[in-house]
């Protein structure tokens, strides 16, 4: 059988519309994903390209990541793809193919559970977790603290997972050569259940509440502003690819 269908099979039982079912559930689906090669969902091509591509490349001549827009967001000159593989109410599976320099934006996945699995290629990862304060305003696009929790490269093969409370569950990411990017949501994101993706940006005021003292704060701490209604920065484009791997089923 092949690993695509293996995989989906363990995600058919591990995980239920409000996520993964155990902890040794989830481990049984990254055991598995991290068997998955570019081959195996139709990625071999690109891959052995970028493998070429690698040897003679220089992230100090890397392309330019576009130009500024409102707000300081980066208008993106090569649209991200996007291959569906497939979605349930308790799971979805697809690839971000990322050119160079490309980046996905700072987003959420409020009360998933996310695997992420890099086929091929080099990127760096940023994550950020919620920090509690008492009695902050409830205004979702208030400023909110959240401690760092990645900063660094990702190199393939390389499988990560997020909760939806820690782990880096508002992340972004910045293609350094081509790569691909399998992710596992579980659940996934759904208007009609709240699960709304949302985006981000480092806000420039400084909101210190007053009953935090010094101790409490360090330089892994930033302040996020949410975007209105849901949208990304402008000029963030994701256009759909073709999925050449194995088809699943329901």
């Amino acid at each position: 059988m092949p690993k695509i269908k293996n995989l989906s099979n363990a995600c058919k039982v591990s995980f239920s519309p409000n996520g993964p079912i155990s902890e040794e559930a989830l481990e049984r689906v990254r055991a598995l994903l991290d068997e998955i090669r570019p081959l195996d969902v139709g990625l071999d091509n690109e891959a052995q390209r970028v493998s070429q591509i690698a040897r003679n490349w220089n992230s100090s001549t890397r392309p330019s990541n576009g130009r500024r827009g409102r707000n300081g967001a980066n208008q993106f000159t090569v649209p991200i793809k996007y291959l569906h593989i497939h979605e349930c109410e308790s799971f979805s599976m697809g690839i971000f193919c990322m050119p160079p320099s490309s980046v996905i934006p700072l987003h959420n996945h409020p009360g998933m559970t996310v695997l992420s699995k890099l086929l091929y290629g080099r990127l760096h990862a940023e994550s950020y977790d919620w920090i509690n304060v008492p009695d902050h305003p409830s205004d979702q696009l208030q400023a909110r603290p959240a401690k760092l929790v990645r900063d660094c490269e990702m190199t393939a093969p390389e499988t990560t997972i997020l909760y939806p409370n820690r782990g880096g569950n508002i992340h972004t990411f910045r293609a350094i050569t081509p790569c691909a990017l399998f992710d596992v949501l579980s659940p996934p994101y759904s208007a009609e259940d709240r699960r709304h993706c949302s985006y981000f940006r480092k806000s420039l005021v400084n909101q210190q509440p007053s009953t935090w003292s010094p101790r409490n704060l360090s330089s892994q701490v930033v302040w996020l502003e949410e975007l209105e209604d849901h949208q990304p920065p402008e000029g963030f484009v994701v256009a759909r690819g073709l999925y050449k791997g194995s088809v699943i089923r329901r």
